[in-house]
């Protein structure tokens, strides 16, 4: 018998048991054990396992009285409240930055004097004294140039007016990337490429934090309105699900499982688009088509609901004032006949090359900024952008104006009322046909005049967005894409008009445009040649057809739309399978398992698993035979996310799988809580009470609770095509490679990544994170 054994309190038989003060840890739950580290991948089949137990204990419980049934009720009711919360405020931060917008981008070129805070249409809107030829001009607004100078005319008031929109632009830009700089880094560029990853299963913390809302919001007014060539849809995306993230700690339902987290946050990315395109169906399609990783059934019908509430929200707000969710609404009065699906389909291929250019030459200009001194000074290349673009955006009047309002202008029909220089025609003095049904005319010298300047807009389009995107400023995608699609449509869409018009003998127009007939719409080669532009860049195909359709009131001319987004991908992946967000994922590392990428290679699971031969064993635990010191040696000496628990180190057969956290967390309760725990106590696995041989032996701990007896396994000649599509369905972490029960090594989402660009010849190490 040991000396001081009775100090204790127990009595010698409950010792010889192993059950005096021995914690069961199958009973007593732990702090903060669910949560996963930074940059760390989640674990999908235990989130979902751990939430089915939640559920069967809600169910059961509600049985037991009223109380517990109006809780479960709650519970039920909680996601629905979740998607309300999340589709007022997206709604409603879509309204302020809409109108935030529209207030600072006119503020570059002059002020209202009647109430400083409305923009240049509002003004103009409470005035008495506008014409309707001169809508745009009214007393209460006024150029800068003019209300220093009193002269709005001449080449010096040009010249101020030119300077002040310049400065206007940098002090906007540069307020933006401070803003971005010193309080949330991670609120630059568009969010879509992180949001795909936190969707695929992958912790970022911060990202969706409080803070990265608040600068987002504040900084992409800032960004959009200095005029750089980017947009607010994707960053809406972004913000959309920092709304959803804040709403879900409110509710231990989702806070507390990972899993359930990123169904709401696929609700929200939702919610985002279809406040920025005005476009609920669409924003429900595009977070099942491109940006959602897991989405079942239940997440379809949430995201219908957030998506709809925020755009009831947005509608409350009426942003544009007129009464419509979005600038580009349009109404064309022609129908289009099958003749026209060439140049649209043109304009498809167009779209597919413009795609192909841009990916890879801002991929190309982000490699270099990550590799060379131009990443150390984000601040001075916001700068030189915005320099750059507002100098040479300020005298063509089709790149001065925001990107919105030029899409706009593009989509439009030329009707009797329109003064826009897209729309000086030569009319015939004896034409007497109602206003909406003018036939095509024969160019103005206004129409010559701007097809000039739009062909200088495309080119500078094309160019500078390219080395826009990425920057460390909040910046979408969408509109620049659209803008580049839309002007080079509208060209096309003039140059068939004229066509049919001069040459309507010719064969392809005589069967369907007589002389003096509407034949041709070019505002609708602009609605296509956006789509097309924007599926060649992001590769989208349903979603992107009915976000144009509900973008644009257009439900007619869906094939035109479905012609060129289909041709536009088609070419665009005949240069390479990824869209832009999936070549930024790949470009920042992250560990994204995308499901359209085809794994053909004939490799096995012993070619990925590890230990490789000149590496050292695998790190493992014995059910019965390794002490607290030893588990805290392993955790402190190596940075596995886990250990396989194995029966002996001689016979390596395999029991079950242990979680780094969970073990650290157990052994740091155990030493709290349960007496007579030391660094030589033995660590039990095993189902049965561990035998306590004498006395003075230390207290066994049984850590039985967080071993998970059901790890994922494979044998060693399971094909890699099978574990990669294990990994891809499943949302494995890890899995383990057996042979007759026997383990021979481990698999984990970063080696099935690192083999797979080695297969493509690719560097495995771009893999940066766990």
């Amino acid at each position: 018998m040991c000396e001081g054994a009775s100090s204790t309190g127990a009595t010698p038989s409950e010792e010889m048991n192993g059950t005096g003060n021995l914690m069961d840890f199958l009973d007593e739950p732990f702090p903060d054990v669910s949560t996963y580290e930074d940059f760390h991948t989640i674990d999908w089949l235990r989130e979902k396992s751990r939430d089915t137990d939640r559920h069967r204990k809600i169910t059961t419980k509600s049985k037991e009285s009223y109380w517990e049934l109006i809780k479960s009720l709650l519970d039920a009711w909680s996601g629905w409240v979740v998607m309300l919360l999340i589709g007022m405020l997206t709604g409603t931060l879509a309204g302020v930055i809409d109108l935030a917008v529209d207030w600072m981008t006119d503020l570059k070129e002059g002020v209202c004097l009647s109430a400083f805070y409305y923009s240049h249409e509002q003004c103009c809107w409470t005035s008495n004294e506008t014409t309707f030829d001169d809508r745009d001009k009214c007393p209460q607004w006024q150029k800068w140039a003019e209300l220093m100078t009193g002269h709005s005319e001449g080449a010096g008031a040009y010249v101020l007016n030119y300077f002040l929109y310049v400065l206007w632009a940098l002090l906007f830009s540069f307020l933006a990337v401070s803003l971005v700089r010193v309080f949330a880094p991670y609120a630059c560029g568009s969010g879509i490429p992180e949001i795909k990853t936190i969707l695929s299963g992958f912790i970022i913390r911060g990202y969706l934090g409080k803070w990265t809302l608040l600068i987002k919001t504040v900084t992409l007014v800032l960004a959009v309105s200095s005029g750089l060539s980017l947009g607010k849809e994707g960053p809406l995306v972004h913000v959309a699900c920092c709304c959803g993230n804040l709403f879900c700690s409110l509710f231990s339902k989702y806070s507390k499982n990972e899993g359930k987290r990123r169904e709401v946050l696929s609700a929200a990315a939702a919610a985002g688009v279809s406040v920025a395109f005005g476009a609920p169906i669409g924003g429900v399609l595009f977070s099942l088509e491109e940006v959602s990783y897991y989405f079942p059934l239940k997440t379809l019908w949430r995201s219908f609901f957030a998506a709809l509430v925020a755009a009831f929200t947005l509608r409350a707000i009426n942003p544009f004032g007129n009464s419509r969710l979005v600038l580009f609404y349009v109404e064309y009065h022609t129908p289009w006949y099958m003749a026209e699906l060439v140049p649209f389909i043109l304009l498809g291929v167009f779209g597919g090359l413009w795609g192909t250019l841009f990916i890879r030459g801002n991929i190309a200009w982000c490699r270099r900024r990550k590799t060379t001194l131009l990443g150390k000074y984000p601040v001075l290349e916001v700068i030189v952008i915005t320099g750059i673009t507002a100098v040479l955006a300020f005298p063509n009047p089709y790149t001065r104006r925001s990107t919105s309002e030029l899409i706009s202008e593009l989509f439009n029909d030329c009707g009797a009322l329109e003064s826009s220089q897209l729309c000086d025609y030569v009319n015939n003095p004896n034409m007497s046909r109602p206003v909406d049904d003018i036939p095509d005319r024969p160019a103005g010298p206004g129409v010559y005049s701007a097809l000039w300047q739009l062909a200088l807009a495309l080119i500078f389009k094309i160019v500078i967005t390219i080395f826009t995107f990425g920057m460390k400023i909040p910046s979408g995608l969408f509109i620049p894409s659209m803008a580049v699609g839309a002007i080079a449509g509208r060209i096309v869409g003039i140059a068939v008009e004229q066509m049919a018009y001069h040459h309507h003998d010719w064969i392809i127009f005589k069967n369907w445009c007589r002389p003096g007939a509407d034949c041709v719409t070019p505002g609708l080669y602009a609605m296509v040649g956006a789509a097309a532009c924007l599926g060649g860049v992001t590769r989208m195909t349903v979603s992107l057809v009915v976000i144009m359709f509900e973008l644009t009131g257009g439900l007619e001319y869906i094939v035109p739309l479905m012609a060129a987004a289909v041709t536009s991908k088609w070419v665009a992946d005949a240069f390479g399978k990824e869209g832009i967000y999936e070549s930024h994922i790949q470009l920042n590392g992250y560990p994204y398992l995308d499901v359209r990428d085809e794994f053909t290679h004939r490799t096995l699971a012993t070619d990925v698993m590890r230990p490789r031969r000149s590496e050292p064993p695998l790190a493992v635990l014995t059910q019965d035979s390794t002490t607290v010191e030893d588990v805290e040696t392993l955790i402190k000496d190596t940075d596995y996310n886990g250990f396989p628990v194995v029966v002996s180190r001689e016979s390596e057969r395999l029991i079950g799988f242990v979680q780094r956290r969970e073990l650290t967390v157990a052994i740091k309760t155990a030493r709290q809580k349960q007496d007579g725990v030391v660094s030589s106590s033995v660590v039990y696995f095993t189902e049965d009470n561990p035998q306590v041989a004498e006395a003075c032996d230390p207290q066994p701990l049984k850590l039985r609770r967080i071993l998970n007896l059901s790890p994922f396994t494979v044998t060693d000649h399971t094909p890699m095509e099978t574990v990669v599509d294990i990994f891809r369905k499943l949302g494995l972490r890890q899995c383990l490679v057996t042979r007759s029960g026997r383990l021979l090594g481990i698999i984990t989402k970063k080696d099935v990544l690192r083999h797979m660009a080695q297969m493509m010849n690719q560097d495995p190490e771009s893999i940066m994170f766990n």
